[in-house]
């Protein structure tokens, strides 16, 4: 066995020194900024991107929206639940009211206050059983080729938030038409 080697299996150039097979390779580094400018701009890009996707999230742009808000359906849910008032939306500042009404040592009025919330609650989730059945329906009859499974509760925990906090932001004024 003799140890030979042909000219073909040789590459036929010297092989580079490190600084210039370093210097030729592409610098797309995964490591973040490393000096203060740098972070310092990263972060007011990054500060910038949020505020700016944010902003378009709350105005309602479908581009900006998660995959649980897109679609017309679900627009015209939240235009629906939007035009209309419901008592879920007041039941946070009526356990309020609940909690300073428990905090006096009268047990009529705490039980009172305790009675106000139970029925509140109730009456929330009656109403969210008739505004689900109502927007499955006008789901049916707008969209028909659109599933309505979960648009239902979709539309109700959206009529039991405060009118303001709602995201994204009413396009509808309550007794508005859309």
């Amino acid at each position: 066995m003799s140890n030979t080697s042909d000219a073909s299996s040789k590459k036929g150039r010297p092989t580079p020194k490190r600084k210039e097979a370093q210097s030729k390779r592409i610098v797309s580094s995964l490591a973040p900024a490393s000096t203060k400018e740098e972070k310092k701009r990263a972060r007011e890009q990054s500060r910038a991107s949020r505020n700016a996707s944010r902003a378009a999230y709350l105005r309602g742009e479908e581009s900006a929206m998660p995959l649980r808000d897109r679609g017309p359906a679900r627009r015209y849910v939240r235009n629906l639940v939007d035009s209309r008032r419901s008592i879920g939306e007041y039941f946070l500042p009526i356990i309020f009211v609940v909690l300073l009404l428990s905090v006096f040592p009268v047990p009529a009025l705490q039980y009172g206050a305790i009675a106000l919330m139970y029925a509140v609650l109730l009456t929330a989730a009656i109403d969210g059983v008739f505004l689900s059945r109502k927007i499955k329906k006008e789901i049916r009859n707008r969209f028909p080729d659109s599933p309505t499974k979960g648009l239902g509760l979709y539309g109700w925990l959206r009529s039991t938030q405060m009118r303001r906090l709602r995201t994204p932001h009413p396009q509808v004024k309550p007794g508005e038409s859309f």
